[in-house]
């Protein structure tokens, strides 16, 4: 039974990690992963209050801390419901079996005759005296999980299922709730001088000149190629972090073209490579192929990174927006020289996250500050041209794509070749840390690798093709040096794959002269899939639907996220003249049991926004020493004025299992408006962003 644990069970066995009866009677549910704008929170303690049979108001949850919270690895890939979730809901439900299982060897009676209300249990109408409370203590929490309860169907259920607000909006709108926010004893800011680029070494730092004409007095902190200026005004140590640049120096520094930021430039690079899929001779005869691109991109989050450190009694305590506390400890002890028991990492709210943006970095950035100023708190806040031209971006993706067509025009083999940098140098991979790359013993280059196809995959990620086709196979080129840094951003190789194949698609059968829905449900069996494209054509009027070339256009994309987890389908209706105007989306999703549909309407709908700021705004430029779009000019996003409307609908499916949705709209997304576009135009872009330049070339081919 362990192995078909959740993999939060199997490294969390003990009852105690999780849940505790509190002498305010109060229940702590205990979950590693962490709030990071989705609404986990808030659905993790519905799970938990159904389970128990207690009000949802006495549930309170303690997430992302090493000291009294499970070890969850990364709040990453959609997984936070799905697995979790899965976590929460066996956990819950076997305490509830312990303890009624006991009760009832007591009262000499079957488990079956008892119940709880609101954590009182009663037996037939009548209460037993005893709740969880006063009972609880008898259960031994330090007893391992076996998994073998059956939670509740979801029938029984009192919250699952309803779409309850969320827990933290309240103190985020009220501006009490970021880590931008807090306050500590003994408290000092610090601002940073980086490294133009990995292995840059500091040659001279006039200090007199960044003193000169500043009242304030601030201390600068070197260690190294790390420079810090620390005081406790933080106007002062703003102002001179925005000046440093200009009296440093610095040597190896190796510079950056132009063509260095296109995905194109990928292609030809040395990488690692593999074949996945069916090893078929490529086809002769009747074949179609297209090439696809995304450039780097940013996660452009709201609020800089930020982060809180002390050192005090050979204690390191870390507050941190991260994603993942536990391997952040890991970092941190990696990088100071310290014992994992002697870190305290505890997350904290951030503005916004959508993958390994600066949080862990600015993370080290304090702690390594505090160990050389103890017994102050430390706190680091990047400015926004750092948070631009240091986190880790999204890879550039080049995506090329081939099939062979029968008589009919559909395609019976199907290969996609995609080149892209690594998508995950997260800290637990270790070695890819800024701060740790400026000390005097910098770790060695990092080994560039991707997920395995097993977790979802990087640049592979849903670069399977879903439709029958019989043979099917992928290349990947898992580029080896990047210009910069890449990493983890909300949904991987996901939109990129979905973009290309979808559009890709759409070619197919206008080139088949068949119409782009009936030319996919004619080689799509997935019930669940051809469900929700018959009902987004039937919501947005697909029959109707007018010729190329009007200027006016509506186009569709689908995909189930990681090939394995939540399914969506989107429509976009587009305008186009010099730029392109969305005027309104459709939304179909497939999550199977949906825990608190107002959190995954939310989810869905800003990963639609999202995309589409990719699709068409969004690129990290660079050239010289680095990235040069350091700023909201140089990286536009979507304004709010250019949000359309968007209809989201939800297919009811309760009896199937909880899927993953965080990230299941991005491709659909991008595609939707791909194929919108190439209808308006009749004439197709396959690179994004859509820029009035790329629509002007599309038009004069």
């Amino acid at each position: 039974m362990s192995d078909t644990l959740p993999l939060s069970i199997q490294n969390n066995r003990r009852m105690e990690k999780w849940i505790r009866f509190e002498p305010d009677r109060t229940v702590r549910l205990a979950v590693g992963k962490v709030e990071l704008g989705q609404g986990n929170v808030t659905a993790l303690a519905q799970i938990a209050a159904d389970e128990l049979d207690v009000d949802l108001t006495r549930i309170s949850v303690l997430s992302g801390d090493t000291e009294a919270a499970p070890d969850e690895g990364q709040t990453t890939s959609s997984q936070s419901i799905e697995v979790s979730g899965r976590s929460v809901r066996l956990v819950s439900a076997e305490l509830r079996a312990r303890v009624l299982d006991r009760l009832a060897r007591r009262l000499n009676c079957s488990p079956t005759e008892l119940s709880i209300d609101d954590g009182v249990f009663r037996r037939g109408d009548a209460s037993t005296g005893h709740d969880y409370w006063n009972f609880a203590a008898s259960e031994d929490f330090t007893d391992e999980i076996a998994g073998t309860a059956t939670p509740k169907s979801h029938e029984a259920y009192r919250y699952v299922g309803k779409p309850l607000p969320r827990r933290d909006l309240p103190a985020k709108v009220t501006g009490a709730a970021f880590i931008h926010d807090m306050v500590r004893p003994d408290m000092l800011h610090a601002r940073m001088l980086r490294q133009p680029c990995r292995g840059a070494r500091l040659a001279a730092l006039d200090e007199a000149a960044l003193r000169r004409g500043e009242r304030g007095e601030f201390r600068i902190v070197r260690v190294g190629d790390l420079v810090a200026f620390v005081g406790s005004d933080e106007t002062v140590v703003q102002r001179a972090a925005s000046v440093a640049p200009l009296h440093a120096k610095w040597d190896n520094v190796a510079p950056i073209t132009t063509e260095q930021q296109e995905a194109a430039w990928l292609v030809g690079q040395p990488s690692h490579d593999r074949v996945l899929g069916t090893e078929a001779p490529p086809a002769t005869a009747n074949v179609m192929s297209a090439s696809y691109s995304r450039p780097y991109i940013a996660h452009a989050s709201i609020a800089p990174s930020c982060a809180l450190a002390e050192y005090r009694n050979g204690h390191l305590s870390v507050w941190s927006h991260t994603q993942g506390v536990y391997p952040l400890r890991a970092a941190l002890a990696n990088v100071l020289g310290l014992s994992q028991e002697a870190i305290t990492v505890r997350h904290a709210h951030g503005a916004g996250c959508y993958g390994h943006n600066g949080a862990d970095d600015v993370a080290v950035d304090a702690a390594v500050i505090a160990s050389q100023i103890p017994d102050h708190c430390i706190r680091v806040q990047w400015r926004r041209e750092e948070e631009f031209g240091f986190e880790p971006v999204g890879p550039a993706m080049h995506v090329s794509l081939r099939a062979a067509l029968d008589d009919a025009g559909k395609p019976q083999e199907w290969t996609a070749e995609i080149w892209s940098a690594t998508h995950v140098q997260r800290p637990s991979s270790g070695g890819n840390m800024l701060t740790h790359e400026a000390l005097p013993t910098p770790p060695p280059d990092p080994r560039p690798t991707d997920p395995p196809e097993a977790n979802g995959g990087g640049g592979t990620r849903n670069a399977f093709v879903l439709y029958d086709v019989p043979v099917k196979r992928v290349l990947h080129h898992l580029v080896l040096r990047a210009p910069v840094r890449t990493s983890a951003l909300r949904g991987l190789g996901a939109l990129p794959n979905v973009f290309a194949i979808e559009c890709f698609v759409d070619e197919l059968a206008e080139r088949a002269g068949i119409d782009p829905v009936q030319y996919r449900l004619s080689m799509l069996s997935d019930i669940r899939a051809r469900r929700l494209i018959e009902n987004l054509a039937q919501r947005c009027d697909w029959g109707s639907r007018g010729g190329a070339g009007t200027g006016r256009g509506l186009g569709l994309g689908w995909a189930r996220y990681k090939n394995r987890a939540a399914y969506a389908a989107v429509a976009a209706e587009v305008e186009v003249d010099q730029e392109v105007k969305l005027r309104r989306i459709w939304c179909a999703a497939d999550a199977g049991l949906v825990i608190n549909p107002d959190g995954a309407r939310n989810q869905l709908e800003g990963g639609i926004v999202q995309a589409a700021s990719m699709v068409l705004k969004e690129q990290v430029r660079m050239e010289g020493d680095g990235i040069t779009s350091v700023d909201w000019d140089s990286y536009p996003i979507l304004r709010f004025s250019e949000v359309p409307e968007i209809d989201t609908e939800i297919i009811h499916a309760p009896d199937l299992p909880t899927l993953g949705m965080g990230e299941c709209t991005f491709g659909p997304t991008a595609a939707a408006i791909g194929n919108a576009v190439a209808h308006a135009l009749g004439a197709r872009i396959r690179d994004m962003p859509f820029t009035r330049e790329r629509i002007e070339a599309a038009l004069l081919r």
